[in-house]
């Protein structure tokens, strides 16, 4: 009876198979009747033997018949369940279940398989089990319950895995896991557009059903709920000609930002795939436009000819980082940004159409013509934005004493909060903070809470004769860890020097002298390197929000202020000491942990074998207890 069991399981397979040649393979005619009745009558003398080996067996062994009895069962159930939903119920009755009952032919179409697969698989390992153990004194039970269990779940694994292909053939969908998602219109560019006092007309030029047209409708329809002169509406092309060719467009794939004669375009493309790192800023490249159409005449100067920092290199002599991204970052919020020395009218006035005059990191003072030109521009109610360094040993009273400041051009250190480059001393002049007052030039910086690095920086205090018109706000300070390192060493040596909250950026308000007409607003930094390119385009870093910010403060915008929305993949940075930590913990760590998990399982298996092992079986496993 032992070594039948494989038999009965083979004839239950065959019984299978000749079900299948019959109704799957011949279809009809006197063939599939033939090997249809067949493979029946298998399935029933497979069930009937199986039926009897399980009433003469006893204890663990007819256990295990049990289960390949109930095994079998499900199969012949699932024989039922194809034959219901089969066109033998039309021969049988006139009419198939497919004509009664639609839904439920198709539930029985898609339960059979399932049903006779969670029953073969099963069968196959159990028997697989039982063959190594069948001569045993003592049947390891919960080894073939292992291999039943087994055989269930390739079962699930097979059905769902047909199931999720018929399901993906029939929707279709495709989904791009790289793209993620279109960036959805962020708090400044909702704030510009409630600010809008004319109205602004956006032209979407796509054809029918396209995906990049539903990305981009959905965020102009999201944007358009924050204003009514924000006036949305969609065009073909082909189709609207009048309407492309008074926007100016040409072909589909453009969004258009128009206001009075001024226009923007905004070029995307047809298909998804072309159309991704566009949709990812969408926001930026939106807010840019809608800057530049709602507000024009807007007017930047940078000083130049005192050893200021520049867009491109300057040469062998300064080997500071540039500025380019600042005037990049400007110029995407609609600003035109251009230079100012002595050449151009410095030394005798500042231009009428600067909305701001900036001053980035100069190396030498200014002439006593120039100094007398900004103290009129400020006067007239000008806006202004200087950012000093510690590393060229001045001063600059000459600016400062206008604002009422006192700049003190000695390097700051601290040894507790500080960004590593060269992971030397010199480091801990890489100041980093997140201390922000609650001025509106680093609200968005104090709600996101982002840090803001300086990389050599000075301090700012009030002059003592500061005059009354002038108004001081410290917007931003050193974490209290920091000191005033005087002389130079990067080490903390009291009591000549002090650790302290140290104030880095200035807000200055300043009445016009006769009381009348515009304040004029200034921003101060005690440390250009803040807005250096090195860290005014770092994604982890606050500092482009203190040159934006605090832009839109100077030229009174304070209320387009806020985070600007992308969707683009940050790139991961990491210190040193965090590099060399992942590198052990992958090549290390991981494959030990990995390693003495599975020692610690083999060795409770073996423990738990040694344990269940019956004591009979080691006796009569001795040749001298036998004999």
């Amino acid at each position: 009876m032992r070594s039948r069991s494989l038999s009965v399981s083979m004839i239950y397979g065959a019984a299978m198979l000749t079900l299948y040649g019959g109704e799957r393979v011949m279809g009809a005619g006197g063939a599939r009747v033939l090997l249809t009745l067949v493979g029946l009558l298998l399935l029933g003398l497979a069930i009937l033997l199986r039926g009897l080996r399980v009433r003469a067996q006893e204890g663990e062994r007819r256990t295990v018949e049990r289960i390949l009895l109930w095994l079998q069962l499900v199969g012949a159930f699932a024989v039922l369940l194809y034959f219901l939903q089969s066109d033998v119920m039309t021969h049988l009755g006139g009419r198939s279940l497919a004509d009664r009952w639609p839904r439920l032919a198709t539930i029985l179409a898609v339960l059979w398989p399932a049903a006779w697969v969670a029953a073969i698989a099963p069968t196959a390992l159990v028997e697989a089990a039982y063959a190594a153990v069948v001569r045993a004194p003592r049947l390891e039970l919960r080894r073939i319950r292992d291999a039943m269990y087994s055989g269930l779940g390739l079962a699930g694994a097979l059905v769902l895995a047909f199931t999720l292909a018929y399901v993906t053939s029939e929707r279709d969908k495709k989904v791009d896991l790289s793209y993620f998602r279109t960036a959805r219109p962020g708090e400044a560019t909702r704030k510009i557009a409630r600010t809008l006092t004319e109205p602004v007309q956006v032209g979407i030029f796509f054809p029918p059903a396209n995906d990049v047209a539903d990305q981009v409708g959905g965020y102009f329809d999201d944007l358009r709920r924050e204003s009514g002169q924000l006036q949305v509406a969609r065009y073909d092309q082909a189709i609207d000609v009048t309407k492309a060719r008074e926007l100016g467009v040409s072909g589909n794939g453009t969004v258009v930002l128009a206001r009075g004669g001024r226009r923007e375009q905004l070029f995307l493309g047809l298909e998804i795939q072309d159309a991704r790192t566009m949709l990812r800023n969408l926001d930026k490249e939106v807010q840019r436009r809608l800057l530049q159409v709602s507000r024009t005449g807007r007017t930047l100067y940078v000083t130049t000819g005192h050893g200021e920092r520049t867009f491109d290199p300057a040469g062998e002599t300064d080997k500071r980082a540039t500025i380019r991204a600042l005037r990049d970052f400007l110029q995407d919020q609609g600003y035109a940004v251009r230079t100012l020395g002595a050449a151009e009218g410095l030394a005798t006035e500042v231009p009428k159409d600067a909305s701001a005059l900036l001053v980035i990191g100069p190396s030498k003072p200014f002439l006593a013509e120039e100094v007398l030109a900004l103290s009129r521009f400020l006067d007239r109610g000008g806006r202004l934005m200087v950012a000093l360094d510690p590393e060229a040993g001045l001063d600059q009273h000459e600016l400062t004493t206008l604002l009422g400041l006192d700049f003190k051009p000695v390097t700051l250190a601290n040894d507790v909060i500080y960004g590593r480059r060269s992971n030397q001393k010199s480091d801990r002049a890489n100041i980093v903070t997140g201390s922000f007052s609650s001025h509106p030039s680093v609200t968005t910086l104090g709600r996101l809470r982002a840090p803001v690095a300086f990389g050599g920086a000075g301090w700012l205090e009030d002059r003592k004769d500061k005059p009354k018109e002038v108004t001081i706000d410290y917007t931003v300070r050193a974490h209290t860890s920091t000191w005033n390192d005087a002389n130079g060493n990067w080490e903390f040596d009291a009591p000549a020097e002090t650790r302290k909250a140290w104030q880095l950026v200035a807000a200055v308000r300043k009445k016009p002298p006769d009381g009348k007409g515009e304040e004029a607003r200034v921003i101060v930094l005690a440390d250009s390197d803040a807005l250096s390119d090195a860290l005014i385009a770092h994604p982890q870093l606050g500092n482009a929000l203190i040159l934006l910010d605090g832009v839109k403060w100077m030229v009174g915008d304070e209320a387009i202020t806020g985070e600007t929305q992308s969707e683009a993949d940050a790139p991961i940075v990491h210190t040193r000491k965090q590099d060399v930590a992942w590198f052990y913990s992958t090549v290390f760590v991981a494959p030990a942990l990995v390693l003495g998990l599975g020692f610690l399982i083999t060795r409770r298996r073996k423990s738990g074998g040694k344990a269940e092992r019956p004591q009979g079986t080691a006796a009569a496993a001795s040749p001298g207890r036998t004999a």
